[in-house]
């Protein structure tokens, strides 16, 4: 990974809960440390087609994480394709310490901010250093292509990893729809490295990959030649 990025991490969920606060914490004080803001910014767009009720929900769950933490919340609704546009919202961007999407359906969150603007100044504030975060939805959003959990074959992603497909609340799923498990690992026409997070699990890059929190992430497809777990504190050579 460049070296002059900021932090990223994949989470199988739990944002804003106090089984990730210490992640979320350690990814703000990165950024901090390379002379970003002392601010967590909250993107819910994932959640965007849900109920005003439900977005008040993360916007009040993340609040009471931030200010746990000791930083200043910046909430963006951004909830359709046009809020990617707004000038305002970029400007928020600038030197942030933490960018979270939460989560809710990849798919839309693709949808919303491919080749927008304000994507673009995501992108760039973590080149710069920002610390980047993507919980659920947020994390296979990040990928070239999005898993098919909720659709019966994968979408396109953001790219902004494009040579990594996130199964998130893996645990969970694997118990639910195993077959759609199954076709995920098999699919033919991927090439792509296929990583399953547990939940209350991440996968953090600062220089390298390795895991964080209480459960496992799993290695599918493409980085060794049979599936592998890997614990918290291990390191993932992808």
């Amino acid at each position: 990974m460049n070296k002059s990025r900021g932090a990223i991490a994949l989470v199988g969920s739990g944002e804003y809960l106090p089984v990730m606060q210490e992640l979320e914490s350690q990814l703000l004080r990165i950024a901090v440390a390379r002379g970003k803001k002392n601010t967590f910014v909250q993107i819910p767009t994932a959640a965007g087609r849900e109920s005003r009720e439900s977005i008040k929900f993360w916007k009040e769950r993340g609040e009471i994480q931030v200010a746990r933490i000791g930083a200043q919340s910046i909430f963006i609704p951004v909830l359709t394709r046009e809020d990617a546009f707004n000038e305002d919202f970029i400007t928020l961007i600038e030197d942030a310490g933490l960018i979270y999407f939460s989560g809710g359906d990849p798919g839309y969150l693709a949808q919303v901010f491919s080749g927008t603007p304000l994507w673009g100044a995501i992108v760039k504030a973590w080149h710069d250093g920002s610390s980047l975060a993507g919980c659920s939805a947020g994390a296979m959003a990040f990928g070239e292509k999005i898993v098919g959990i909720r659709l019966t074959h994968a979408i396109n992603g953001l790219g902004l990893l494009p040579d990594i497909e996130v199964i998130p609340h893996f645990d969970k799923f694997l118990g639910w729809v195993p077959e759609k498990i199954t076709a995920a690992i098999m699919r033919p026409d991927a090439g792509t490295k296929l990583i399953g997070i547990d939940e209350n699990t991440a996968l953090i890059c600062t220089d390298r990959w390795r895991v964080f929190g209480e459960g496992g992430v799993h290695i599918l497809r493409g980085i060794i030649a049979a599936p592998k777990t890997f614990r918290a504190g291990e390191t993932v050579d992808i």
